[in-house]
């Protein structure tokens, strides 16, 4: 922290700005309080994690040779449930998706960064979503790091967001943030870091005088049309309370660590006793041992190479090795920790490959369950921030359901399941009596596949009912209503064949 960040307004600013000014100062302390931690979980995140084991007699013997190694798990504990956390639609009523939803998700391309924004979520423990309007009358949604923006929240209101800070730096150097409040949006920049360099805390700081920043057309401050702070926290785990130095949530690696680091120190061991301990090392007796004719040292009687042999002339010379250092303890402690870390996380342990027989079938569906509990889990906090995200949008469009508060997220189903599987469930679901729009989601297809699949029947039927035949024809409820139709005649049976 030698080069910690901490703007403060200098000189005496217009009294209209001291409010925001101050809060801008206060949120920036917060933000920048969180770096060094963000900052850890990216690094385990990615791999390059510091060798955390490491006697000075070890750095003597090895220094930099291993520096880039690591035997990285901490993303795979991420990436297995981010890979289930995939959004098809949204729905606002009885309808099978919300058409209008669907197109301000694709227009703002949130296929793809709705994941990015899950993997930060769980890196970090926080993202967050962005709305507010394009300029051409349509919403624009950005997701953001929690190493760029954070939300203050009402004390008396634990879900109630009271401001935002979005703050980062340009090519170069000069500082931007928009503090983002219910009524308003106020726009400050800064210069490159100053030199000015004095001691806060104990830690070296430079200051910056944050001046309101004038953006052409714009009125200073902007009016807030929605009334609310339009930056909505995507939290993992969420938390009563969090620690103020923490995101608002919790990282999901933030428990792997210690035993990451535990891994990567015996797997360095495992490397140097491979390295020094794999050749074996030999040993004679009943040899007379020669020595240095001027210091009377005792000399290496023989060279060992791969391509050279020990030879002695006296019957009495006994040759011998010793063993290979065995490994295997080594390997053993490290399925032990891995073992650690899927329990821990209800990560499946056929995603580490652990030793032993590889699960198929229902041993798959069984060892998965936690994984799919804790997906399901994490949909239901997530739903709640992506659909209040939606509303915004309506609102920044002017559309009545933004006070919509019965609005669903469609997700794909987490759980793995063959197409057989799928399939049987699905027709003792019809023999049931189960609506056929139920079915096909049942199925996994997402909202615009069943929009297609009804327009596809409809046109099955017309095209059926102008030929002439009786055919499928369209449902109320979407579905195929297929009318007993005559068999043809059987063909007649060819002549015998005389013998």
């Amino acid at each position: 922290m030698s080069d910690l960040y901490l703007p403060v307004a200098l000189g005496d600013p217009d009294p209209t700005l001291r409010e925001p000014l101050d809060l801008l100062v206060r949120l920036d302390e917060k933000l920048e309080a969180r770096q060094l931690s963000l900052a850890y979980l990216r690094e385990y995140y990615d791999g390059d994690q510091a060798l955390v084991y490491q006697s000075e007699k070890w750095r003597r013997a090895f220094g930099g040779m291993f520096t880039d190694f690591a035997d990285n798990w901490c993303q795979l504990v991420v990436d297995a449930v981010e890979e289930r956390l995939n959004i098809e639609g949204f729905r606002f009523g009885d309808e099978a998706g919300d058409g209008d939803a669907w197109d301000i998700w694709q227009a703002n391309g949130l296929d793809a960064d709705s994941q990015i924004a899950h993997t930060d979520a769980l890196i970090y423990g926080v993202a967050y979503a962005l709305v507010w309007g394009d300029g051409r009358d349509g919403a624009r949604i950005t997701v953001e790091s929690a190493e760029e923006v954070i939300v203050e929240y009402s004390a008396a209101a634990r879900r109630e967001r009271s401001a935002a800070l979005k703050r980062w730096a340009n090519d170069d150097g000069t500082l931007i943030a928009y503090l983002y409040l219910p009524e308003a949006v106020y726009k400050f920049s800064a210069g490159p870091r100053s030199a000015d360099i004095s001691t806060v805390g104990g830690a070296a700081v430079r200051r910056a005088a944050w001046r309101p920043l004038e953006v052409r057309g714009e009125p200073w401050p902007l009016p807030n049309p929605l009334g609310v702070v339009p930056v909505v926290p995507l939290i993992n785990r969420p938390r009563l309370n969090v620690h103020p130095a923490h995101a608002e949530g919790v990282s999901e690696i933030k428990q792997v660590i210690p035993v990451q680091d535990a891994v990567n120190k015996l797997l360095l061991d495992m490397l140097v006793a491979s390295e020094f301990g794999a050749f074996r090392q030999r040993w004679v007796t009943g040899l007379d041992i020669p020595r240095d004719p001027e210091t009377n040292q005792p000399v290496e009687p023989f060279r060992a190479a791969v391509d050279r042999l020990f030879m002695a002339e006296s019957p009495d010379v006994r040759f011998g090795e010793f063993g290979a250092t065995d490994l295997a303890p080594y390997v053993k402690a490290v399925e032990m920790l891995v073992q650690h870390i899927a329990s821990q996380t209800r990560t499946p342990p056929h995603y580490f490959y652990l030793s032993g027989q590889f699960p198929s079938g229902e041993s798959i569906k069984s060892a998965e369950t936690g994984l799919v509990a804790k997906a399901r889990r994490k949909m239901r906090h997530l739903s709640e921030a992506w659909e209040e995200v939606i509303r915004l949008a309506f609102a920044v469009t002017g559309d009545d359901r933004a006070g919509y508060l019965g609005a669903e997220t469609i997700w794909s189903d987490p759980e793995s399941r063959t197409e057989g599987e799928h399939v049987d469930a699905t027709l003792k679901k019809k023999a049931l009596d189960v609506p056929v729009q139920q079915l096909w989601e049942d199925l996994g297809y997402s909202p615009q596949q069943i929009e297609r699949f009804r327009s596809m029947l409809a046109e099955q039927a017309f095209l059926t009912a102008i030929a002439g035949e009786t055919g499928p024809s369209p449902t109320a409820g979407g579905g195929v209503s297929t009318a007993a139709t005559e068999a043809p005649p059987p063909a007649p049976a060819p002549p015998e064949t005389p013998a």
